[in-house]
């Protein structure tokens, strides 16, 4: 293990198929007014929205609706959401959703009691709450991005071409979030395996960093062996219960900060994925899936070990009189024939994506880069037209 490093997560989870129970547990530690946050409406749909509203109801709760949420929350939605809280004077962001949804709870509630446009504040000059935060709670009802036990708010802003993610402190992670797999049953598969892909590229932002010999590895391996094996059982009966609770519980130990302990941690995939989805507006776990295979390849000659490791140890590739360099590919072989099996995207074309729009992707992922300085712009530039 590398460095000197401290852990603490702040979130209490409620996890299985009665865990909804528990929210009456949680509401009496918070004032009278929730804000509700939710997006399209499809949790009115299946029934999670009727039984949240009563159990708010029942605590003697006034609920104020914030709907709308996207699946890349805007600048334009947030401060409409700040002004939401501030007009209703809320006392908890309650966020029944996906990531985007949490994600966007987080950013609303460093922002109510801020003078400054939080785009601004937390965005693009990265200042640190100095105001009163507001607390959030979390409804789980898509596994994917592990904002249920982060403190990482990610906003779009299409005016600037810019998706950038802020990740806020201790003091701004859910004070609690509710984990049912059942409440994942009904998204549409297509949403189900971009969720699993994010939770799996969490996973190898963190693993690609290095090849001392670190406990933070071994776990990593374990979290993506799981994902592989429910994601192959989920994608076949996405209602096996077993495989989608496993997905649920690995999304969310994949990004409460675990397995980054004595890590460096490398998250330039992420930064071309957000800067495709600031362009395209495209689903983040397949921008994720579009340009990782081509980012792995060009990265593996400088990490080559790493990559032998990870084929023989994820992927269980036999190295049996091969070189490591064929080891590796192999592995990368295997991953790929497994990301066409879930059905996420492959390339950039299927996402909507040009090549006359590749300058301004590299474009924003430069600016996204900021201190990772990972590759230069004429590498951005390679990995981009490769992964069209």
């Amino acid at each position: 293990m590398l460095g000197n490093f401290s852990y603490h997560n702040p979130t209490k989870l409620y996890f299985g198929e009665d865990s909804l129970k528990y929210l009456n547990d949680e509401l009496p530690k918070y004032g009278k007014t929730v804000q509700l946050i939710y997006g399209g409406g499809s949790i009115k749909k299946n029934g999670i929205y009727d039984a949240v509203t009563k159990i708010l109801r029942d605590n003697g709760k006034t609920i104020v609706e914030d709907a709308g949420v996207m699946p890349n929350p805007t600048a334009d939605k947030l401060r409409e959401g700040v002004r939401i809280a501030r007009e209703n004077h809320v006392d908890l962001l309650l966020a029944v959703g996906g990531g985007s949804c949490c994600d966007y709870a987080k950013a609303v509630s460093v922002s109510v009691n801020c003078d400054d446009d939080p785009w601004d504040k937390y965005y693009i000059r990265f200042e640190e709450p100095d105001c009163e935060i507001l607390p959030v709670g979390c409804i789980l009802t898509m596994a994917g991005t592990g904002s249920e036990m982060n403190g990482g708010a990610v906003i779009t802003n299409h005016a600037q071409k810019l998706k950038i993610g802020h990740v806020f402190g201790d003091n701004v992670m859910p004070k609690f979030s509710i984990l049912n797999p059942a409440f994942t049953f009904s998204l549409p598969k297509r949403q189900m395996a971009a969720g699993i892909y994010d939770i799996f590229n969490h996973i190898c932002e963190q693993y690609f960093s290095g090849d001392d010999d670190n406990t933070s590895d071994y776990l990593a391996e374990a979290l993506m062996k799981s994902v592989i094996h429910s994601s192959l059982i989920a994608i076949d009966d996405p209602e096996n219960y077993e495989a989608r609770s496993n997905i649920m519980w690995t999304a969310t130990w994949a990004l409460n900060t675990l397995i980054s302990r004595g890590k460096t941690t490398d998250w330039m995939v992420h930064m071309l994925g957000q800067a495709v989805g600031a362009i395209t507006d495209a689903t983040h776990g397949m921008t994720l899936a579009a340009v990782s295979l081509p980012y792995y390849r060009f990265i593996k000659p400088y990490g080559l070990h790493k990559f032998v490791r990870f084929a023989t140890e994820v992927w269980g590739v036999d190295p049996s009189g091969k070189s490591d360099e064929a080891i590796a590919d192999e592995g990368l072989a295997e991953m790929e024939s497994w990301m066409k099996r879930i059905g996420v995207a492959m390339n950039l074309t299927e996402l909507g994506a040009t090549s006359d729009m590749i300058e301004d992707i590299a474009d924003a992922t430069i600016i996204l880069d900021g201190g990772y300085k990972k590759l230069s712009r004429n590498d951005v530039v390679a990995v981009l037209k490769a992964s069209l």
